[in-house]
């Protein structure tokens, strides 16, 4: 097997295809502590590989202490029962709280460096072609367990103000304010994305682990791009809220956001 970060992953692209597949649904919840797995027979029919390509998988996952394996009576799913929860963010409150995060977690500094901004990224921030920016790479870091990864990109005129050492020990928006800056508006996104080999490495998860990926566009009051940040969280580990309110009347009835609300699960 193949090692990645804590991972053992098992060797050739179907076996693990079948390991992160069943590996998600455990860490999904669809397969709970104590569930017996289709015998090797089923799952290799299920899955269109060999009962070889099966078993390697479940090696990996057994290594991993998802699951047990015992003679004569089958694989049973091991899942810790004092587990963390994952990290619960409202999406309408979203902000505030990746704020109030970044001072309650601690973040390991990857890479620091200047160059020019990318061309996506430059548009995206309305700089001129080719205008330098500062480009750091942290994970952020809960009870030791890596659970985001953050590209961020600050134009240099701004990122002067303040060191690589500040940007490993603080959140980048205080820094951002600490060197005056005023910030007014953020646009974001939010997709999905799989996990290359570097961002695996450092997040501790297997290469093609399914990630939520969050990309936001910080503006100062006069409009300007002070922030880029591409960022990518283990739904294990993070996952974003919503509460939604019914309104409108007869047909026109739908589902829209209950701006301001936190959701009931909101830990």
């Amino acid at each position: 097997m193949v090692e990645i970060g804590k991972t053992l992953l098992p060797e050739g692209g179907k076996a693990r295809r079948v390991y992160l597949s069943l590996r998600d649904e455990i860490s999904n919840g669809l397969r709970t502590d104590g569930d017996l797995l289709p015998g090797e027979q089923r799952l290799a029919a299920s899955f269109g590989v060999s009962r070889v390509t099966v078993r390697r998988a479940l090696d990996a996952l057994s290594s991993d202490g998802l699951i047990e394996r015992r003679a004569g009576s089958g694989t049973l799913v091991r899942t810790k029962a004092d587990a963390d929860a994952p990290i619960a963010m409202n999406f309408n409150t979203l902000m505030p709280q990746l704020v109030e995060m970044g001072q309650r977690t601690t973040a390991r500094l990857l890479s620091f460096s200047y160059g020019a901004a990318p061309e996506q990224i430059a548009d995206a921030m309305r700089l001129p072609s080719g205008a330098r920016v500062q480009i750091a790479t942290r994970v952020r870091v809960a009870d030791d367990r890596p659970f985001s990864h953050l590209t961020t990109y600050v134009p240099e005129a701004i990122a002067g103000n303040y060191s690589e050492s500040d940007l490993a020990s603080m959140p980048l928006f205080s820094l951002l304010e600490r060197s005056g800056v005023q910030i007014d508006s953020a646009h974001q996104s939010v997709s999905a994305a799989l996990a290359g080999p570097d961002v695996a490495e450092a997040l501790e998860i297997a290469v093609g682990s399914a990630l939520l990926s969050l990309r936001r566009v910080v503006r100062d009051v006069n409009g300007n791009g002070v922030e880029y940040l591409s960022a990518l969280y283990r739904p294990d580990l993070f996952r974003l809220d919503m509460t939604l309110a019914r309104v409108g009347k007869g047909n026109a009835r739908h589902w829209e956001p209950a701006i301001g609300q936190h959701d009931e699960t909101q830990t």
